[in-house]
């Protein structure tokens, strides 16, 4: 029983270190060209939502200065 618990510790330590066992891109360099834009793009992304999602992309009202507030 032992030997068999210590195959299998090792049969997935051997496992985690080897990588994925599914590849996430293609094989084909073009293929994966594409995909790897696809993915680039969809990450370049993220920080506009992150700021949407928090309202950082909104204006900031509150000056450190006391404005006119109308047209000069």
């Amino acid at each position: 029983m032992r030997t068999v618990v210590m195959g299998g510790v090792l049969f997935a330590a051997i496992l985690s270190s080897i990588g994925c066992v599914v590849p996430i891109y293609s094989s084909n360099r073009d293929v994966r060209a594409r995909q790897l834009i696809y993915t680039s793009e969809n990450l370049r992304q993220v920080a506009d939502v992150w700021e949407r999602i928090w309202f950082l992309d909104n204006p900031d009202f509150e000056t450190p200065f006391r404005t006119h507030g109308g047209v000069i």
